[in-house]
């Protein structure tokens, strides 16, 4: 039997789920640590959009909010064949715990290994500069 092409990551983060709530959801904290562009309707059927400084723009609508506990959105890549606008799904749980939240993400409904291995690495990337921001500190320019 294949293997799913699905990419699970977690990371604790030293905030309360309402700050990091916040920062997926709110355009102008988004892009403190993922993008450069982002337009956020966090409501089911709202627009989920942001631009990669130009490099690529991601598309979809949230299916789901659940203010402070929960985010789902569809997901993909503008001009992308593999992966366009709304062919994949992202969910965002956030756990609080002793010292901060733990954040869950999944995101399912990759075409091929190749993607997800791409998405995997890039989710790792942004989790890592989401936990600094939301912890109050500057993960500095995107190098990714």
């Amino acid at each position: 039997m294949a293997e799913p092409l699905i990419v699970h990551r977690e990371v604790q983060i030293a905030a309360p789920p309402a700050t990091i709530f916040a920062f997926l959801t709110d355009p102008d904290k988004i892009v403190r640590w993922m993008g450069t562009e982002a337009t956020a309707e966090p409501k089911p059927g709202g627009l989920y959009l942001l631009n990669l400084a130009g490099r690529a723009t991601a598309r979809g609508q949230f299916t789901e909010v659940v203010p402070v506990h929960r985010l789902a959105y569809s997901f993909g890549w503008e001009g992308n064949d593999k992966t366009p606008p709304g062919s994949s799904l992202v969910e965002i749980d956030l756990v609080e715990e002793s010292g901060g939240t733990r954040v869950k993400l999944t995101h399912s409904g990759l075409a091929d290994r190749e993607i997800c291995d791409s998405h995997e690495k890039g989710w790792t990337h942004y989790l890592s500069r989401l936990a600094i921001t939301a912890a109050g500190g500057d993960p500095g320019p995107d190098k990714m």
